[in-house]
């Protein structure tokens, strides 16, 4: 049993991390066996579309929409500031599509005098349990490479969805082979890398991959920061390929292309064990997606250990149960963690 609890730094974006992160809040400051001292999120600031992108092109701004969500999902769920950070205006010329939220850090960055501190300050008023970090502060851009030789420039393009339009079905395009950054160079902020550097578990998405995970890894600091990590380093798999990004991918595939990008990262890799119903099934294949397959000796070849959880869960969609997600993080931790304190100890 633990004496103390847990540093840990998930990284990502868009709906994956926020799933996480409700999940995992429940045990920040908790006195239990399962106990977070310390939780923290970098998150991608890559987005173009939508609300996000609007902003960003009108006031020359981060995209704050994974941010914003980040904040409200380590806010408290029935607090009424947090349900008006998240509400969405669905008319007004001018308005329709925007975020409250967004629009509050738009405000916040001008009135503040940069994204990083809008951050906190929004993460204050909120009282969220745990700290964000934007993965950097620079403008970057993403610049996808496809298996036909084209590129493609910018986060919409690369995910297939046409600006400002919510589609389901995207714009289908060659595989990508490599996923770059532009500036290259961009830096993070220090306050990200000293959480690396303290953390005692890193847990690297759920999300879309070139989009929301790969994007991260891309800032050279960070990545530096994972290779040389002395915390658990776990990657939680996609339960669904993404046409536009991942389509007919393997787990295998998914754990390649971080590590073509960023080394190796990770130690462990989550991966859901429950098939989803086949009614559910018929319904994402008629789009083109399908559950994300995996070969076991073809992961552990990459240096990376599986560990299967039942961490799904259905409705409309697909998606990451948070409770059951952080249980099975949890679980994982108390199976491969607790070797690390011992050898940590031993130093």
């Amino acid at each position: 049993m633990r004496h103390h609890g847990l540093n840990i730094v998930a990284i990502g974006g868009g709906t994956g991390l926020s799933t996480l992160l409700r999940g995992l809040k429940r045990y920040a400051g908790s006195e239990g066996t399962w106990s977070i001292n310390r939780l923290g999120a970098i998150v991608t600031v890559t987005d173009e579309g939508g609300s996000s992108g609007a902003l960003r092109k009108e006031f020359g701004m981060l995209p704050p929409g994974d941010i914003r969500n980040c904040i409200v999902a380590l806010a408290e769920e029935e607090d009424l500031l947090s349900k008006l950070f998240n509400y969405r205006f669905e008319s007004g010329e001018a308005l329709a599509g925007h975020s409250l939220g967004n629009l509050l850090l738009t405000a916040m960055t001008d009135i503040t005098g940069s994204f990083d501190n809008a951050v906190l300050a929004a993460s204050e008023v909120l009282a969220i349990r745990g700290d964000i970090y934007p993965s950097t502060l620079e403008d970057v851009r993403l610049r996808a490479t496809l298996a036909d030789g084209a590129e493609l420039m910018g986060e919409v393009a690369i995910s297939g969805s046409p600006l400002g339009e919510r589609r389901r079905v995207p714009r289908p395009h060659a595989r990508i082979v490599h996923l770059a950054l532009d500036p290259p160079d961009a830096q993070p902020p220090d306050r990200a890398i000293e959480a690396l550097r303290t953390a005692d578990l890193i847990l690297i998405g759920p999300g879309s991959l070139y989009t929301s995970v790969i994007p991260n890894l891309l800032i050279k600091p960070i990545a530096e920061a994972l290779r040389q990590a002395k915390a658990l380093r776990v990657y939680i798999c996609n339960v669904m390929t993404q046409p536009g990004e991942t389509e007919g991918y393997t787990a295998e595939e998914h754990l390649s292309a971080i590590i073509e990008h960023a080394g190796l990262v990770a130690d462990v890799m989550v991966l859901n064990g429950r098939r989803p119903s086949e009614s559910i099934l018929e319904a994402y294949a008629a789009e083109n997606q399908h559950p994300v397959k995996f070969d076991i000796n073809a992961i552990r070849e990459l240096g990376v250990t599986p560990f299967f959880g039942d961490i799904i869960a259905e409705g409309d969609f697909v998606r990451h149960d948070s409770t059951a997600l952080a249980e099975t993080i949890f679980r994982l931790y108390d199976r491969y963690g607790r070797s690390l304190e011992r050898m940590r100890a031993k130093e």
